[in-house]
Order: structure tokens, then C-alpha cells, then sequence
């Protein structure tokens, strides 16, 4: 499997895994001109792809989804409490579009992938991440949450490469200019990992995971550079072991890598 950040961030966030049987969307919450755009510079082929997983409804990971599956005839993979709330403020278009329901801890698969959903902890209605297995290779995707608790730590850690949140430095957020209700939600149980949070589940799996992307950063409460320095000190002795990559607005515009291959 190849996993490419197309975008990840408050302005919108999306990934492309590609596989030996074709390839997924996670998230749509770029346009889908931009998220077209992306693909093209990146020179991958969007005619792989077969489904878009979304992990839930905030516009940041579902803004382009319905002209994007509409223009592609591909069907969205959500929660019943993601779709629904998707379904019911659609504005784009009112034309149908092939929608599958999935549940926690139910596996289901798409071509050759095999998908488990998993329940994360975020201010939405029913918000999941996936972990994503393919020939023997397995991927996790988690952000958008306030807390890993140790089931989600089971899972991620017998990955290949895990896409995980570290979105803000507690000492920035506090300090920062958002208004003190907006730094509450974030720093709640139900808003968003911190770099301390992110660290110390890289700290629990250890050596497990050789492959890891810290996504969904803000702009405004983080740096890489802040991101990076946890990364570093929660792994340790086994940093030097990992191919570490911090995920950014810009995904495949960046100058720097926002690729892996497991």
C-alpha cells in the first residue's frame, strides 16, 4: 500500500491509499476541484479509486465529498450518525448517492481492503477512525479525537504505519488567542490530541509501529517543529528506528515527503 497526505488540517483533510486492487479516499474535506488538483500534481490516478471512508461530519474532512463522489459514481463508507447528519445538510446537489453504513468493530471490505472501524472521541455524532488492511499490510487512521484509550492503542499498535492526530501544544493553546469556550472544547475528552497525548501513545506502542504521520496540526496552537520534539521524546530510544512524517495543509504541494509505502 502507498498512502499519500493530499491535505490535513483545520482548512481540510484527505488521504490517498492506494493498494494492489485500487484505492481509497479518507475524508473529502478538500473541494473536489482542489482535491482533483492534488491528485493530478501528485500524479495519482483517480480513476482507483472505489470508496470514500469519511470519519465524520465536520466540514474540514467532508466539504468536497458530495461533488467528489457524485463526479467519480463511487460510494461514502460513514457511521449511521455520519451519514445521517451528512445526508440531512447536503447543499451541492439533492441527486442521489450510493451511501453504506458501517459500525463500530464491524469489519467490511472494499475490493481486496479490509476495514474495521473503531470508535474515537470527538464533538460529532458518531466519529470513527479505520484501521485498513490490504495483502497482509495494515494501516490506522486516527484523528479528531480527545482521547486514545487503550482499545484504540491495541489496534493501532499492530499497524504498518499509523496517521495520527497531535494537533496542538497545550503551552500554545493556552497562551494563544482563541477564546477561552474554544479552548476548552479543544483540550476536552471530545475535541482534539494534543502533542503530550500523541506522545504518549507512541510511547505505549514502542517499537511496534515503524511507520508514523502526525496529522491535523494547527496552524494557529502548534509548529512541526514543536510536534516533531514530542514525537522524539515520547518514542525515545526507538525515534531513531521510525520514518516519522508531520502532515500539513498543504499535503502534496509540500516540498517535503507527505508519502509512505508500507
Amino acid at each position: 500500500m502507498r498512502c499519500t497526505i493530499l491535505a490535513s488540517g483545520s482548512k481540510g483533510n484527505c488521504v490517498f491509499l492506494e493498494g494492489e486492487s485500487g484505492a481509497l479516499i479518507l475524508d473529502a474535506g478538500l473541494s473536489a476541484k482542489e482535491t482533483f488538483k492534488r491528485l493530478e500534481n501528485a500524479s495519482l490516478d483517480a480513476g482507483l479509486i472505489n470508496a470514500v471512508l469519511v470519519t465524520h461530519e465536520h466540514g474540514d474532512h467532508t466539504k468536497g465529498l458530495d461533488v467528489f463522489v457524485r463526479r467519480l459514481s463511487v460510494p461514502v463508507y460513514a457511521t449511521g450518525g455520519t451519514l445521517e447528519d451528512f445526508l440531512n445538510h447536503r447543499r451541492t446537489s439533492d441527486k442521489c448517492i450510493e451511501s453504506h453504513v458501517c459500525r463500530y468493530n464491524e469489519r467490511f471490505e472494499i475490493r481486496d481492503f479490509l476495514i474495521e472501524p473503531f470508535a474515537t472521541s470527538h464533538d460529532a455524532a458518531e466519529p470513527c477512525g479505520f484501521i485498513i488492511r490490504e495483502n497482509g499490510l495494515t494501516l490506522g487512521y486516527c484523528t479528531d479525537t480527545g482521547v486514545i484509550t487503550p482499545h484504540m492503542i491495541d489496534l493501532l499498535r499492530h499497524c504498518d504505519a499509523i496517521i495520527l492526530e497531535s494537533n496542538h501544544c497545550p503551552e500554545m493553546l493556552q497562551n494563544g488567542p482563541y477564546p477561552e469556550s474554544l479552548k476548552r472544547r479543544i483540550r476536552s475528552k471530545r475535541g482534539h490530541l494534543s502533542n503530550t497525548a500523541a506522545a504518549h501513545c507512541l510511547r505505549v506502542m514502542g517499537k511496534d509501529v515503524p511507520q508514523v504521520i502526525l496529522a491535523h496540526i494547527s496552524e494557529m496552537n502548534n509548529t512541526p517543529g514543536r510536534v516533531m520534539a514530542s514525537a522524539r521524546e515520547g518514542l525515545g530510544l526507538f525515534y531513531d528506528e521510525k520514518t516519522i512524517i508531520i502532515a500539513s495543509q498543504c499535503g502534496t504541494s509540500c516540498t517535503s515527503p507527505q508519502q509512505i509505502k508500507l
